[in-house]
């Protein structure tokens, strides 16, 4: 089985990707892959087997799980469960790297004193809460993370602050109980092998509006574009230019369901030379035109009114 990168775009208007884990009706296996984000699973129904770094961890109701950057793991949903996931991008901890560039965060039972367990509790209740918050602000059908479809819905008056207290609840508790400020060599140098392909992927989502070339990225990080090629398809096992794709794509997905722009607006604004040549890369991809997908969010609404 191939070791697979995922890619993640934060929801529109926020700092992070908050859904329901896509394995919910249970019998669901993820395959081993990584991310550069940070990502907390929390159960809050049911269980799932994690995982991770070739060790195995069952979670329960109640119990969540920290994934670190590069970190590769694999999730196992034999039962129904209802799971938040929340996934934050790595540069949201710039002001707490150490001087490697590198954060990491302990496992949630790794440390066994009563504080650490209230801390526990405290941030699964968090965890339930601001999922709460998502499903009740966004009034729309219980989220499902297949990571493909933004819901195009009216969040509920204050629900932006809301959100984002809850959110940065956990970021703070992240940085003061969780943090690891010693890191062991061993732990650099696995690292290391993804750390600089995900500086190279956070700098394309950066900049992927503008007209980004392999040579201009790989000259950028200083390597040739051949190398640069091999890195691409030996970790994400995709070439530049399919990656670079995925990020215009998933971002247009995201502007068709959330704003009134038009299609050549956003064809314009994600990179595409045409609208003709984005609306054909979106149906290669979704099956549907992007026309076809706006119309159909439009109606949902009305309906919903």
């Amino acid at each position: 089985m191939e070791l697979q990168h995922e890619l993640i775009i934060p929801d529109e208007g926020l700092p992070f990707k908050l859904f329901l884990f896509e394995g919910y009706n249970g019998n669901y296996v993820r395959e081993k892959h990584w991310h550069t984000s940070i990502e907390i699973f929390a159960v809050m129904e049911g269980q799932l087997t994690f995982f991770l770094n070739e060790e195995e961890y069952l979670l329960t109701a109640g119990k969540f799980l920290i994934i670190n950057s590069n970190e590769i793991h694999s999730i196992h949903a034999r039962e129904k469960n209802r799971t938040a996931v929340l996934q934050i991008p790595l540069k949201q901890f710039e002001e707490y790297f150490t001087a490697q560039r590198f954060i990491r965060f302990s496992r949630p039972e790794s440390v066994d004193t009563p504080e650490r367990k209230e801390k526990n509790r405290e941030t699964a209740a968090l965890m339930q809460e601001i999922f709460h918050v998502y499903e009740e602000g966004r009034k729309g059908n219980p989220l499902s993370g297949t990571a493909g479809a933004p819901q195009r819905e009216t969040a509920a008056a204050g629900y932006e602050f809301k959100i984002k207290a809850l959110f940065y609840e956990i970021m703070y508790l992240l940085v003061t109980e969780y943090r690891e400020t010693e890191v062991q060599e061993r732990e650099l140098r696995h690292n290391r092998k993804l750390a600089v392909l995900s500086r190279i992927t956070t700098y394309m989502r950066d900049h992927y509006q503008e007209d980004l070339k392999l040579t201009q990225v790989a000259a950028a990080f200083g390597y040739s574009p051949e190398y640069l090629s091999r890195m691409f398809r030996k970790y994400i096992k995709v070439n530049f230019k399919t990656y670079l794709q995925d990020i215009r794509m998933a971002y247009a997905y995201r502007e068709l369901m959330h704003t009134d722009k038009t299609v050549s607006q956003i064809a314009m604004e994600q990179g595409f030379c045409t609208s003709r040549a984005f609306s054909g890369e979106f149906r290669k991809r979704y099956g549907i035109l992007p026309s076809e997908i706006r119309r159909g969010a439009k109606k949902s609404d009305e309906n919903k009114k």
